[in-house]
């Protein structure tokens, strides 16, 4: 059973609420390492064997239909063992 893998983050220049949330509250808790926080999402899409060229052109081709929003967002797709 191979995998390919979508990851979706908000474009730099679109404001993260969710991250700058997640930011704060790491100091309060005591966490200190983190400069700042973005958020993103991740799909993981189980395909029969390794993942082909052409399964990995339809999940791009998905990825920007459905996945993401491509006026906000970025995507990186990629196969996964």
């Amino acid at each position: 059973m191979g995998k390919i893998v979508v990851e979706v983050m908000l474009k730099p220049e679109i404001l993260d609420p969710q991250g700058t949330a997640v930011s704060a509250a790491l100091p309060r808790l005591g966490f200190n390492f983190a400069k700042s926080v973005r958020q993103g999402k991740r799909f993981e899409i189980e395909v029969e064997g390794e993942p082909t060229p052409a399964q990995l052109a339809e999940v791009e081709k998905a990825a920007e239909k459905l996945l993401a929003n491509p006026v906000i967002e970025t995507y990186v797709v990629k196969a996964e063992k």
